[in-house]
């Protein structure tokens, strides 16, 4: 892998400041990771810094070729279109730098792992607090965070099923906590009437915010109207070691030209059941209004940039510098979304 690049992660944001602080740590761990290199990230929304304020620093230290790696578990609107279109952007305007997009976190089994740990660290807590309760009793509600695209949400549904199977759960089930269905409570109304004696809720999510705290309200909301059975809520990834190692595989993907997203189940590239109209959509991202607020900083970043996303994209699915470099089916855009 070249050694002449630096690091762009680039995070979704949250109002939450923990979550900020949380995905600072993954800039810090790959920072340590890969010491010969400058790392940044940047927000989409909400929080600071913002994703062209990260690309300002590697450019001011000197940095032409940038590896930026979406923060994402799954790629839906936000890391097929929203990221894309804020990195397509800076390289327009700064023609001299070069931005290679990286992959989502995506089915890995460095992931999955690090979600059985933290279903297991919440299973052997209850045990010693409450009595050991068998596996086969047991059932696991895997909450993921929706979005618009059928693809990611088909991924929080594998993890889901892996998770099951793997740690010998006697019952599992997905669920949602906005955008699509089935959304947390009525899963968990749902989920009660199975006949099992613990529930675990596992919010496979990144980092805390609001979407966290309102899936534990919603499994206590439920766990109060049926008190014979014992509802557990399992910590969310956060900075678990093999979390940490996905980002850093993801950083050496790039370098080794094998950052390849699924194009096959891309509902903007290919006739996915029941999305057929949005293939081929203008690829631009709605969140300029958002960025930087909600973390109580007022920092004017003096950016008046006229964004005119009228792009025509002729990728060769080589190390293309921008996003959606990845996909050989020729020159398609992709539409913003609001998941």
């Amino acid at each position: 892998m070249a050694n002449d690049f630096g690091i762009m992660v680039c995070g979704h944001g949250s109002r939450d400041e923990g979550a900020v602080r949380e995905f600072a740590v993954v800039a810090a761990a790959l920072r340590a990771r890969f010491a010969d290199q400058h790392v940044e990230h940047g927000f989409l929304e909400f929080a600071t810094p913002i994703i062209r304020d990260g690309l300002d620093k590697l450019v001011a230290r000197g940095v032409k070729r940038i590896y930026a790696v979406p923060g994402m578990l799954f790629a839906a609107g936000h890391a097929k279109n929203d990221i894309p279109s804020v990195l397509n952007t800076y390289a327009t305007q700064n023609p001299g730098v070069d931005i290679i997009y990286g992959r989502e976190l995506g089915i890995d089994l460095k992931m999955i792992r690090a979600a059985g740990d933290r279903v297991m660290e919440a299973v052997a807590a209850a045990n010693a607090e409450q009595g050991e309760i068998p596996l086969h009793e047991t059932m696991l509600v895997t909450v993921g965070r929706g979005a618009s695209d059928p693809d990611a949400n088909s991924n929080v549904s594998k993890v889901s099923r892996m998770l099951c199977e793997g740690l010998g759960f006697g019952w599992g089930e997905t669920a949602y906590s906005g955008v699509t269905f089935p959304l947390v409570q009525p899963a968990l109304e749902h989920a009660v009437k199975l006949g099992y004696r613990r529930i675990v809720v596992f919010p496979y999510f990144l980092f805390t915010g609001i979407l966290i705290k309102r899936i534990y309200d919603h499994t206590d909301m439920v766990a109060a109207n049926h008190p014979d059975i014992q509802f557990v809520k399992a910590p969310y990834l956060n900075d678990h070691p093999q979390v940490l190692e996905t980002f850093a595989d993801r950083v050496i993907e790039i370098g080794e030209g094998t950052n390849l997203m699924n194009c096959q189940m891309c509902k903007y590239r290919e006739q996915v059941l029941g999305f057929e109209t949005e293939v081929g959509l203008a690829q631009e991202s709605h969140h300029h209004h958002v960025e930087g607020i909600g973390t109580g900083n007022d920092h004017d970043h003096g950016h008046s940039h006229a964004h005119a996303h009228d792009h025509d994209h002729n990728h060769d699915h080589g190390h293309h510098p921008y996003p959606h470099a990845d996909h050989p089916h020729g020159p398609r855009t992709l539409p913003a979304e609001g998941d």
